[in-house]
C-alpha cells in the first residue's frame, strides 16, 4: 500500500522502462535553433527620404523575422537595401533584399521576399519541385492539404506560390501569415 500512496507501482519491467525514462531526460548538448538576422545598409548622411524609408523598412523587417524565428529554424542572414529604382521589393537567394515603393514596406512584402532568399523562385530544388505549376514536395503538400482539405495543392509559377504566398496584399493575414512561415520551412525540408 505504501507503494500506491507514493505514486510507484513495481510492474514486471517497469525498472527498465523506468530507466530508460531516465536516460532519456539525462542533460543533452542543445542545438540552437537557426534563425533569420538582417542588416540595413543606410547611407551616412540619410535625406528626409531615407529616413523615412528607413524606419518603414525597419518596422517590416523586425515583424517579418519574428515571425520567421517565433515559428520556424530556418536560418538565413540577409542584407536589406532601400532603392528607389526598385518599384515594388525583390528578394534574392545570396540573402539580399531591396525595397523600393512605399507601398510595399510591410511584413508582407518582407515575409515574401525573405521567402525568396530561403530558395522560393530561385534554388535548384524549386526548379525542380515546382516545376508544371504545382509544388510536388511531399511535406509542403501535406501541410497545406491539413490547412484547405484532402484536396489541396500549392499552385507555382514566375517563381511564386499560392496559396500563403503572400504574394498581394489582400492574401494578408495573421493566420495566412504564419502559415505562409510554415509552408516555407515545408518546402526547405522538401528539399527547396
Amino acid at each position: 500500500m505504501a507503494a500506491l500512496a507514493a505514486g510507484a507501482l513495481v510492474v514486471p519491467g517497469a525498472a527498465a522502462q523506468a530507466a530508460a525514462t531516465q536516460a532519456d531526460q539525462a542533460p543533452r548538448e542543445q542545438v540552437a535553433a537557426a534563425s533569420i538576422s538582417w542588416t540595413p545598409v543606410r547611407a551616412d548622411n540619410p535625406t528626409q527620404d531615407q529616413r523615412e524609408a528607413y524606419a518603414l523598412i525597419t518596422d517590416a523587417m523586425n515583424a517579418a523575422v519574428a515571425r520567421y524565428n517565433g515559428l520556424s529554424d530556418l536560418g538565413k542572414t540577409i542584407t536589406v537595401r532601400y532603392d528607389p529604382s526598385v518599384p515594388t521589393a525583390d528578394g534574392h537567394l545570396d540573402g539580399t533584399i531591396r525595397f523600393g515603393g512605399r507601398g510595399y514596406m510591410t511584413e508582407r512584402t518582407a515575409l515574401h521576399e525573405i521567402s525568396h532568399t530561403l530558395g522560393v523562385g530561385q534554388s535548384a530544388g524549386w526548379s525542380s519541385l515546382a516545376g508544371g505549376g504545382t509544388w510536388r514536395g511531399a511535406g509542403a503538400t501535406a501541410l497545406v492539404r491539413q490547412y484547405d482539405g484532402a484536396s489541396a495543392t500549392i499552385s507555382t509559377g514566375g517563381g511564386h506560390f499560392w496559396p500563403y504566398g503572400p504574394n498581394c496584399g489582400h492574401e494578408f493575414s495573421q493566420t495566412s501569415a504564419d502559415r505562409h512561415v510554415h509552408i516555407v520551412e515545408a518546402m526547405v525540408g522538401d528539399g527547396m
